[in-house]
C-alpha cells in the first residue's frame, strides 16, 4: 500500500483538514524571508482546463504581500521541466516549486529535489512515497469526481432524454471515477439516465475530441461532458450543436452561453495558501495534501442557462451532502459487464476507489 493510499484512508480524520486548520491565517504578517513560488505548466495557462485551473490559483497568491510567483507554460514532460525548475531556483530564488503535470514527477521532480535539498517540490498527483522519495518532495491532489457527481445530478435534471455523453482521454482510475460519478449523480435524480463514453486515447487531441463529441450528439446525447486536459473544443462543439454541457477542470461557462449547466472545478488555491502560510511561518510544508468538498478543495462552476431550476436545487443539495461526507458509491453496484464491483457503502475517500478499473452498469462504452 502506498503512502498516498494510507493518507487518503485517514483524510477525513487527520489529513488535509487538519493541515488546513493548523495553517497560519493567510492574512497574517509575513516572515522576513522572501517567499518565491515557481509553477510549471505542461500547456498554455489559458487552456480553459487543467493548466488554467492552476494558473487561476496562482493569481490568488500574486496578490499576497511578500509572495512572488514565477510561472512557465508549455513545458513538455522531458528534461525541459528539470531545466525550468532549476532556472526558477538559481535565477529567481524559488523556495517552492509546483510541478503540475503527471509526467513531471519521475524522474524530473525526484532527481531535482535530490539536487536541491533546501528547496521544496510539490507535484499535482498522489505519487510521493515517503519510503523512497526525497523528504523535500511531496504530492497534492483534489478528488474531482465529487464535483463530477454534482455535474451528474444537474445533468440528470437538465437533460430531456437522460442521455449524457462523456468524452474521456484514457481509462485510468481517476478518469473512470469521474465517469462513474457522473452516472451515479444522474441516476440519483433520474434512475433511467445513462452515460455514453468515448475514449480519445490522449490528454490533448482537439480533432479527436470534436469527433467524439459530435458522435455522442449524433447518438442522441443531449448533455456532453468530458475529462481531457483542455475541454474547450468539447464544450464549443456541444454549444454549436445546440446541446447542453457540463465542464471539467476550470470554468468553461464563457464558451457556452446558452447550454452550459455547471462544471467540476479544482480549487487549488486552498492548497497553495497552505503552502505559502507554512513558508511564511517557517514551519514544515506538508508532504501530502488531498481532499474534496469537505475541506474546500473543489467547487462547481456557477450555473448557466442550461441548468433547470430543479437541477440547481438538487445540485446545491448534493454539494451540501458531500461537504458532510455523504457517500457517492453505495452498493451493491455492478459493472457494465454484470459483475458486482461494490458490495457495500464506500467512504468517498476509501483507498479501494483508487484502483477503479471498471465502468458501472449504465455506462455505455468499453475500456479497450
Amino acid at each position: 500500500m502506498t503512502h498516498s493510499t494510507l493518507t487518503r484512508r485517514s483524510l477525513l480524520r487527520t489529513g488535509a483538514a487538519g493541515v488546513a486548520a493548523a495553517a497560519l491565517p493567510f492574512n497574517m504578517a509575513r516572515a522576513q524571508t522572501p517567499i518565491v513560488i515557481g509553477a510549471v505548466y505542461v500547456g498554455p495557462r489559458d487552456d480553459f482546463g487543467w493548466n488554467q485551473a492552476h494558473a487561476l490559483a496562482m493569481e490568488v497568491l500574486k496578490g499576497v504581500p511578500g509572495v512572488t510567483v514565477i510561472e512557465e507554460e508549455k513545458v513538455p514532460e522531458t528534461d525541459a521541466v528539470a531545466q525550468s525548475m532549476e532556472s526558477m531556483i538559481n535565477l529567481d530564488g524559488a523556495n517552492l516549486i509546483l510541478a503540475t503535470s503527471f509526467g513531471y514527477y519521475t524522474p524530473f521532480v525526484v532527481e531535482t529535489a535530490k539536487k536541491y535539498p533546501n528547496v521544496q517540490f510539490r507535484h499535482a498527483a498522489p505519487l510521493w512515497n515517503k519510503d523512497t522519495d526525497p523528504a523535500n518532495a511531496g504530492s497534492y491532489f483534489c478528488y474531482l469526481n465529487q464535483a463530477h457527481y454534482v455535474n451528474g445530478v444537474a445533468a440528470g435534471l437538465s437533460s430531456p432524454t437522460g442521455k449524457i455523453g462523456f468524452v474521456a482521454a484514457k481509462p485510468i482510475p481517476s478518469v473512470l471515477s469521474n465517469i462513474n460519478s457522473v452516472l451515479l449523480g444522474a441516476r440519483s435524480v433520474n434512475p433511467a439516465a445513462v452515460v455514453q463514453v468515448i475514449f480519445t486515447g490522449e490528454w490533448s487531441m482537439p480533432v479527436r475530441e470534436a469527433e467524439a463529441a459530435n458522435a455522442l450528439i449524433d447518438a442522441g446525447c443531449d448533455v456532453i461532458t468530458c475529462h481531457v486536459d483542455g475541454p474547450k473544443v468539447v464544450i464549443e462543439t456541444a454549444e454549436s450543436r445546440g446541446v447542453k454541457s457540463c465542464g471539467h477542470n476550470a470554468s468553461q461557462a464563457p464558451l457556452a452561453p446558452n447550454g452550459f449547466i455547471t462544471g467540476a472545478e479544482y480549487k487549488w488555491e486552498t492548497i497553495y495558501k497552505i503552502y505559502a502560510d507554512a513558508l511564511a511561518a517557517g514551519t514544515e510544508v506538508p508532504n501530502f495534501i488531498a481532499g474534496g468538498y469537505h475541506n474546500d478543495m473543489l467547487r462547481n462552476s456557477p450555473y448557466g442557462k442550461g441548468a433547470t431550476p430543479e437541477a440547481i436545487a438538487a445540485a446545491d443539495a448534493a454539494i451540501a451532502g458531500l461537504k458532510e461526507g455523504k457517500p457517492i458509491y453505495v452498493g451493491p453496484l455492478k459493472d457494465n459487464a454484470g459483475n458486482v464491483v461494490i458490495e457495500g457503502t464506500m467512504d468517498n475517500y476509501d483507498p479501494v476507489l483508487d484502483g477503479m478499473n471498471y465502468l458501472l452498469e449504465g455506462v455505455e462504452g468499453s475500456l479497450t
